[in-house]
């Protein structure tokens, strides 16, 4: 079953019982704009334990505000309670949700007005009691009501006006856009998790430079992520960025992300060189050059600070502070022994650390040089070649009498060395190797 299927089941079910109920928000939004809804949300004058008596399979998700999800084989659809929020203290919740049993007043208390549109599943009408429809053919993000007010219910929506500026190629409205740059530093209210969640989907929705560029725009930039807002004006050396400063070069990357890739890659690229401005050295005299020395290391433990303080999960954090640590290795392919290169390909997730590299160059001197060397080493390598099995193990060391120790790692490192660059090609041969490297 379809969320549409799904949801219009849900509308004809509450309707059969003489409620009202409409399709409402982002998927009538996206049905105008000839998309395909991802997911698609209901409202409804039916009370929440109405819609759970009629749906037992319901989920109350949020029942307080007047929100049920209905389950049903693995398809979800939240139904909305038509309602109006007084109140709203910790800028995120209302204080008080009083239920409402027109359509019109649940969708004033809405965020925009493309996302303030009603569809009545059964007749396709459109309702349109806030001019959402005129703005989605203009491309406009314009708050409902009072800008300011609508960003002090709840400060995620001056985020959510930049992606969908971004998602759409729409222009923000002045008024929004003012109350926006007025109340940006307000967004620290709301939690680190939800600010990383808006910042990935800006990120992997296609659009991440415009995205970017109105997050500076509106200020919210230099309050979420500094350390991105201090790239601008940053210069680095010509010969090897044509293109200009740290931010102009991080935003030409943004802007090749495709839609829907890895939100660690994505994060990887946005960061990849926030370690440039701190080590910013700048030429000395002729014949000397701009230099970050230093500033993969730097980057990677500012990265480690800025996934910590967005609470994002251990695994993807590793990634992101590997793909900053290990951006700058890839300049060193051409020189490294058989040994190092193929460690590097067996790094996690090695095609991010690719694309990464991929992106950096075509945003900078536009040589593939590297990456088609790579490349080429990674399809005329055989995996048996890159990941071997094991000629010697840690319990044939203690069959002959060695203690775990850092030696006992060094005969183990030479062993693996020594297989890798094809000296060591049999088991009998790799004991006898590290016989020897025990009695020296």
């Amino acid at each position: 079953m379809t969320p549409r299927d799904l949801a219009e089941r849900i509308c004809a079910t509450l309707r059969g019982h003489g409620h009202q109920a409409y399709f409402v928000g982002g998927c009538v939004r996206d049905l105008e704009l000839g998309r395909e809804p991802a997911d698609y949300d209901v409202c409804t004058d039916a009370r929440p334990a109405r819609v759970q008596e009629y749906f037992p399979r319901s989920l109350a998700v949020g029942a307080k505000f007047g929100v049920i999800l209905v389950v049903e084989d693995g398809t979800e659809v939240e139904v909305a309670t038509f309602r109006s929020d007084i109140g709203y203290s910790d800028g995120r919740h209302p204080d008080q949700v009083v239920y409402s049993n027109t359509p019109q007043e649940d969708v004033l208390r809405r965020d925009f007005t493309i996302n303030g549109l009603l569809m009545d599943p059964a007749t396709r009408e459109v309702l349109d009691f806030v001019g959402g429809r005129a703005d989605l053919r203009a491309g406009i993000v314009r708050a409902i009501g009072d800008p300011r007010l609508r960003f002090a219910e709840d400060k995620l929506r001056m985020m959510r006006a930049v992606r969908f500026a971004a998602r759409f190629d729409f222009q923000i409205e002045p008024e929004t856009m003012a109350a926006a740059q007025s109340l940006a530093a307000q967004v620290t209210q709301v939690s680190p998790e939800r600010i990383r969640e808006e910042l990935t989907k800006l990120l992997t929705e296609g659009a991440a430079r415009r995205g970017f560029e109105l997050l500076d725009e509106t200020g919210l930039l230099a309050v979420v992520l500094p350390d991105i807002a201090r790239m601008k004006g940053v210069e680095q050396p010509p010969q090897f960025h044509p293109e200009g400063d740290v931010w102009i070069h991080t935003r030409m990357m943004l802007e090749k992300l495709p839609p829907h890739c890895p939100p660690t890659l994505a994060w990887g690229v946005l960061l990849h060189d926030v370690g440039k401005p701190p080590t910013f050295s700048p030429a000395k005299g002729p014949g000397t050059r701009i230099r970050f020395d230093g500033h993969a290391e730097v980057g990677t433990r500012m990265a480690e600070n800025i996934c910590r303080a967005l609470r994002f999960s251990n695994e993807d954090a590793e990634q992101i502070e590997a793909l900053v640590a290990d951006h700058m290795r890839f300049k060193d392919v051409p020189q490294m022994r058989a040994a190092t290169l193929k460690r590097f390909v067996r790094l996690p997730r090695f095609a991010e650390h690719m694309e990464l590299h991929r992106l950096d160059c075509l945003a900078s001197h536009g040589s593939l040089d590297i990456y088609d060397f790579v490349q080429r080493f990674l399809v005329e390598t055989p995996p048996e070649k890159v990941y071997p099995p094991k000629l010697v193990t840690g319990d044939d060391l203690k069959g002959m009498g060695l203690v775990p120790g850092p030696r006992f790692k060094e005969i183990l490192l030479a062993i693996e060395e020594a297989q890798l660059e094809g000296r060591l090609q049999d088991r009998e041969s790799a004991l006898q190797f590290a016989r020897t490297m025990s009695h020296p």
